[in-house]
């Protein structure tokens, strides 16, 4: 069983980069929220599997807040945002899809040239999955600046999070517990905050288009 972890690691590893191209290119905002929660199981399965072949009861606490987090809590929160505020419109991108995909693929590649050397050094069974996770850092990051609706931005940021702990479980077998504690509690205060501001942002200008927030400008 653990000589195939490995190749089931990376099967989740290749897995979540899908999932970040899939998100980039997505419109609905019902489906993006789908694939971010796909996307949070994967990353849970990659490590519970490293917890178990590496035997560090770290992983399980971290798989365990990702799982109540990232794949029950927040997508429930965020598909009640979208049926309160009646969001059933696809997601308008500054970019289009063709050329998103083309940048999406040339920052793969600069992920994985930027990642080779540090997987070299390591010496974790996932330590060749960096590029794969620092490639979805940048794709997420990417998703945040092309999108004009609020939603898509915050399911970006946290789709980014999730970059960051994959690469951190896959270089170093996890962060410690303290970090995992602090980082899920900013992630779950910085999404209550930003429901907060998408309600304001509806109730002002009944529209989440972040574009609208020019018209505070002072007199």
């Amino acid at each position: 069983m653990i000589k195939f972890v490995p190749q089931l690691i990376n099967v989740f590893a290749t897995l979540i980069l899908l999932l970040s191209f899939a998100m980039i290119s997505q419109r609905r905002i019902v489906s993006l929220i789908n694939l971010f929660t796909i996307q949070g199981a994967a990353l849970v399965a990659a490590s519970v599997l490293l917890g178990y072949v590496t035997n560090q009861s770290d992983l399980y606490i971290s798989a365990a807040l990702t799982l109540v987090l990232k794949v029950i809590f927040i997508p429930w929160m965020l598909h009640r945002v979208i049926r309160k505020l009646n969001v059933r419109w696809d997601v308008e991108t500054l970019i289009n899809i063709p050329t998103t995909m083309l940048v999406g693929i040339a920052l793969v590649i600069f992920s994985f040239s930027l990642a080779l050397p540090i997987s070299r050094l390591s010496h974790t069974m996932a330590g060749g999955s960096l590029g794969i996770a620092l490639a979805c850092v940048l794709l997420s990051f990417m998703m945040m600046i092309t999108r004009s609706k609020a939603v898509p931005q915050v399911i970006g940021f946290l789709s980014m999070e999730n970059g960051l702990i994959f690469a951190a479980t896959s270089v170093t077998n996890g962060m410690p517990m303290i970090v995992e504690f602090g980082v899920a509690l900013d992630v779950l205060v910085g999404v209550l905050i930003l429901g907060v501001f998408m309600f304001q942002i509806r109730e002002k200008f009944d529209s989440l288009d972040i574009r609208n927030l020019e018209a505070l400008k002072e007199d």
